[in-house]
């Protein structure tokens, strides 16, 4: 047995005894555990419910904590992830009259309409080549005189041009002065084979005067003067204007040289290229305006009188020509005309151009369904004017199609889309940590 002392020396030596276990059974403890737990899983599925769209009042907290994407016009349905191309079967795309009038939305009704295709291009002004005289001799000779001597010079038909001297010339007068008195002197001879070989050599020496372009008149005047002209005059063979000159005074001339170039500009022609598209709605006959920039206010009125067999292929377009006068000779070759026709092309349904989005592969139009939806609507065009597109398929007469501000509606429902697929992928994930913290404390319990 110990001794007392003992005891009290070990006593000193610890002044700080272990401390006492704690009191209470292990049972208790468990409860306050799973108290817990349950107050977390409590927790957890109210912020659940709330990120479901409750309307409690935490829920601006639970637009921050439930989902980093706001959720803004709850009463929107979202359409597909794809946009507007893939959003054609839903229902629709909802905006609000304020985002409207904030986006500048206008519609128009669908209807029928008369269509007119106008063509506008820009050509030349260009000399009727029909109108073109190319003047040559057709002797050989040097110019003696010349009376039309610069280029532009303006002349009546019938006028002298020029005098040509021709030895060649000289030589055919004296034959047929010397035929004309053998036949005067031999018409009533008793030997009718003399009389008939002059009768011959006087007519055809008529007739190489003729060949030379050599006017009667003139032959009736060396006739009655008996006089051999050393030098004969060239007439203008019709009334035109001087567009190209190669003579001068004393120039040796030939019939291969082209002397002079006539042309008549009473009526002219406009040259225009018209695009290989264009080109199946223009006809013969068709009307055309043509202005100038020089002629301020002032419209001529052409027809279409021939369209060219040839593409070019570096520009793609087909030369068409138009004729028209040109009164006052107002009109200058290689004057800039513009040219614009107005092509009937009957009633079509039709919208404005900007209702189309075009893709390229399909067409789309916004129709207004009434009550802020806007329902996008796949169509079938036709002829396109400057202004319209034709509606084969997907319309009828009478709805309203979005005109202004449909690209900003197809932006909303590419958006809608983008924020419906990330609001949707942020609320799968509370509804999985309840049902886990669920299990959990259940397993626990």
């Amino acid at each position: 047995m110990p001794d007392r002392s003992d005891t009290a020396q070990q006593h000193n030596q610890n002044p700080h005894p272990p401390p006492a276990k704690p009191t209470g059974t292990p049972s208790r403890r468990m409860w306050v555990i799973g108290g817990l737990i349950v107050a977390a899983v409590a927790l957890l599925g109210l912020l659940y419910w709330l990120g479901k769209g409750g309307e409690g009042p935490m829920s601006g907290l639970t637009e921050i904590v439930g989902s980093s994407a706001p959720t803004t016009q709850r009463d929107t349905p979202a359409p597909s992830t794809n946009g507007p191309r893939n959003a054609m079967s839903s229902p629709g795309i909802m905006v609000s009259p304020r985002k409207q009038q904030m986006i500048g939305v206008e519609t128009e009704q669908v209807r029928v309409r008369t269509l007119t295709r106008t063509i506008r291009t820009v050509g030349l002004v260009e000399v009727d080549e029909r109108l073109l005289e190319h003047v040559h001799t057709k002797l050989k000779g040097w110019i003696e005189k010349l009376y039309v001597k610069f280029t532009g010079e303006k002349v009546r038909k019938d006028q002298k041009l020029f005098e040509i001297y021709s030895p060649e010339l000289v030589a055919t007068q004296e034959e047929y002065l010397l035929a004309l008195k053998a036949v005067r002197a031999l018409g009533a001879s008793e030997f009718p084979q003399v009389a008939n070989a002059s009768k011959r050599v006087l007519q055809s020496t008529r007739e190489r005067f003729a060949l030379w372009d050599i006017t009667p008149n003139h032959i009736r005047d060396l006739e009655k003067s008996g006089m051999v002209l050393r030098t004969l005059p060239l007439h203008a063979p019709m009334s035109g204007y001087v567009l190209k000159m190669h003579v001068r005074d004393g120039m040796y001339v030939t019939p291969e040289m082209e002397v002079y170039t006539l042309a008549d500009l009473s009526r002219v022609w406009v040259l225009a290229d018209l695009y290989e598209y264009e080109i199946q709605d223009v006809e013969l006959g068709q009307e055309a305006t043509i202005t100038l920039p020089y002629f301020s206010g002032e419209v001529f009125e052409g027809k279409v009188t021939y369209i060219y067999p040839v593409l070019e292929p570096k520009t793609r377009t087909v030369k068409v020509r138009y004729e028209l006068p040109n009164p006052k000779w107002k009109l200058k070759p290689q004057m800039f005309a513009n040219v614009e026709m107005k092509i009937p092309l009957g009633e079509r349904l039709v919208v404005p151009n900007t209702a189309v989005l075009d893709s390229g592969t399909e067409q789309l139009v916004f129709v207004d369904t009434g009550e802020g939806m806007f329902d996008p609507r796949p169509v079938k065009t036709g002829i396109r004017t400057r202004d319209w597109y034709e509606i084969i398929e997907g319309l009828e007469p009478d709805e309203q199609v979005v005109t202004y501000g449909n690209f900003l509606i197809d932006s909303e429902s590419s958006l809608k889309a983008a924020t419906g697929m990330m609001h949707g992928g942020h609320e799968k994930k509370p509804s999985k940590e309840p049902t886990s913290s669920s299990q959990m404390s259940r397993g626990e319990k």
